[in-house]
Formats: C-alpha cells, structure tokens, sequence
C-alpha cells in the first residue's frame, strides 16, 4: 500500500509539471488549468494513472522531440502531426493504422513527420509493443558464408523466423511488422507489395555505380521506443522525420558492421585499398553520400545533407535561447559522422544532457 501511495505521488508529480508547461505553453486559462489538475489527480488516485487528452497527447510528442537529446533535426519539432490510435484494440487494427502511418509520412516521397500512439501502458503493466526497430528494416540472415542483408538485424530475423516467418534471402528483405499485446503470443504481418518507398543508388559522374545494386527505404520510423509524457509510458509510439544522408552513407551502408560497401565502392573508383595512406575509405565515402543524396532528390525523396542539418539545428539553439530554454543535448550523437569538424556543431562541445519529460526513451527488447 505504503509503495503504491508512493508511485501515485510521484505519477501526480510529473503529472502537474506537464499539466503546467501545457498550459503556460499553450497560453491556456489559469482557472482551466487547476480544473484539470484536479481532474488528473483524483484520476490517478482512483485508477493508479491518467489519461491525457488528444491536445497534451499531440503537445507532448513534439515537446519530446524537441527535448531529445540525440536528434539533430529539432528545429521542425513544431510540425509532427499526431495520430491518436490509442484506440487500437488487437493487432489487427494496430497494423492497419501502421500501414495508414507509412502511406502518409511518405507521402510519395515528400516526408512528413508523423507519429502514431497507441495505448500507454497501464497500471497493472500491460503493454503494446512491436518488435521492430523500424517499421521499415531489412532482415539479416546468418549463412556459413557470412551475413547477407543488415547484421544489425539478425537477432530480429531469426527471432521472427521462430515465429514462422521466412524471408527470401536476399540483401535487402523487408522484414515483417510484429506486434505483441500484453502476455499474448506475438503476431507478424507481411508489409503489402508498394507500402515501402525504396530509393536505388545512382551516381551522378561515377560509371556503374548503379550496378552496385545500392538501396535504401525512404522513411526511418523509430519504433521500438517509448514516448514519456508527464510520467505516462506509451510502448508504443512509432515516429519519424526524414534522413540525413550520412544516417544511410556513412553508417547504414558503410559501417564493418553493417553492410560494410566501402571496399566495393573502392574499387570501383580503382582506388588502392592496401594502405591506409590512400584514404581510400574516405573516398570511397563521399562518393557513397554523394549517390544517397543524389538519388534520393532524383527520385523525390525528402533528405538533408550533413551541413545543413548542422545549420538547422544551431538556427534549434538560438530560438531555444531565444525562449529562455536551454537545449537537451548529446554532443556525440549530434556531430555527423562525416566530416564534423566541417560543422557548426563540431564547436558545441559544451553541450549537456539531463532527463527531462516528455521525451523518447530507449526499452528492452521484447524478444
């Protein structure tokens, strides 16, 4: 008993803070505001929680974003548009409104940043989760040769294939979305034939770069992370902005430890990989991310190169500033992983970060 008075007083507690920033944000009316606050607190003493209306529910998923320490694209957190599905009552109704989710952050190819929440976790700890990483991700298979496809996604893979699942081997397999409720058997669904936007690599000066067979998907939806708002946990809360062309080119497709297309890349340009002194690997490099933002803008897709995305988010920090906030920030995971010290950002190393709610938050796997 003693224990649960305890988690109340401190579920009220968050509860008031954002109940607060919401309406001194919003500019709401003081006497509204203390209605609602006690409304909140007699909810959370008689059911152990509290249920957010649609408008807190949109305002903290964009104060989350724009409280996140790792992102670098905060300076648009203002344009997120929330989908409430929090009524989604089995697996099947949670994957349509995923599906309805891809559609329109596609948006054939013009991005825009979307988030869908489902029910939040509940007092007695039930919970909506789906499996993926992304909703969009390509499977990695083990073979006795190597992995084939994102070794980033084996454990995944083999995980759904345990469910019955089976991919066709090939590099670039777009897994299935699962979706577990509760304690109940988790559930797969294969994505439908055109959901996926997917962007073939090209050069625009190097011949036969296209014969790589280079690609990737258009939209990065995070969702295996948890959306924290006023001390309520939504599991499940898929969203996404667009890519940064170094997300694909420098990591995705160049990492050892992903799909590792440096060397390929290498000698295609003929350049010597016996030395390091070559800096083939550097080279190599920028063509990638020359072709990832190339194609992507050949075939309509929203992207952001490095230094622009720099650019924007110290335009994030001066309106921040501007409005007396300071900036959540993890300097590591803000400079670009392709020449930051070109950035301003590089120069911002004095960056801090705090935990702070609302924000996204990382969870154990479910499986």
């Amino acid at each position: 008993m003693i224990n649960a008075i305890n988690v109340n007083a401190k579920l009220e507690s968050q509860a008031e803070t954002f109940i607060r920033s919401y309406y001194a944000e919003t500019k709401g009316i003081a006497l509204e505001c203390e209605s609602r606050l006690s409304e909140v607190a007699r909810e959370i003493r008689e059911t152990g929680t509290y249920t957010h209306t649609k408008q807190e529910l949109t305002f903290g998923a964009k104060i989350a974003w724009r409280n996140n320490a790792k992102c670098i694209g905060r300076l648009f957190w203002d344009s997120l548009e929330v989908f409430d599905e929090r009524g989604a009552e089995n697996e099947e109704d949670i994957v349509a409104a995923l599906l309805r989710h891809i559609a329109y952050a596609t948006n054939e190819g013009r991005i825009r940043p979307t988030l869908t929440a489902f029910a939040p976790s509940t007092a007695d700890g039930r919970t909506i989760r789906i499996w993926n990483h992304q909703l969009v991700r390509y499977a990695g298979y083990r073979t006795s040769t190597g992995i084939v496809g994102d070794p980033a996604s084996v454990e995944l893979t083999e995980a759904i294939q345990r469910l019955g699942w089976t991919g066709q081997g090939t590099k670039y397999d777009v897994l299935p979305l699962v979706i577990q409720i509760g304690d109940r058997e988790p559930k797969w669904f294969p994505l439908p034939e055109g959901a996926v936007k997917e962007v073939p690599f090209e050069h625009p000066s190097i011949a036969g770069f296209a014969e790589l067979g280079l690609k990737w998907y258009a939209v990065p939806i995070l969702s295996d992370m948890a959306l924290d708002i006023g001390g309520v946990r939504y599991t499940a809360a898929p969203f996404n902005g667009w890519y940064m062309g170094t997300e694909i080119g420098a990591r995705n497709l160049a990492d050892t430890e992903r799909y590792d297309e440096l060397p390929a890349i290498a000698d295609l340009l003929g350049l010597d990989r016996s030395t390091n002194t070559s800096l083939w690997k550097d080279r190599a490099l920028v063509e990638l991310n020359v072709a990832v933002i190339h194609s992507f803008k050949a075939n309509g897709v929203s992207i952001v190169d490095h230094h622009t995305a720099a650019e924007q988010f110290m335009r994030f920090m001066k309106r921040e500033q501007e409005q007396g906030r300071e900036v959540n920030a993890r300097w590591s995971w803000l400079i670009p992983p392709m020449s930051p010290a070109a950035t301003p950002v590089w120069h911002q190393s004095e960056l801090r970060e705090w935990e702070i709610d609302p924000d996204y938050a990382a969870q154990e796997r479910p499986y």
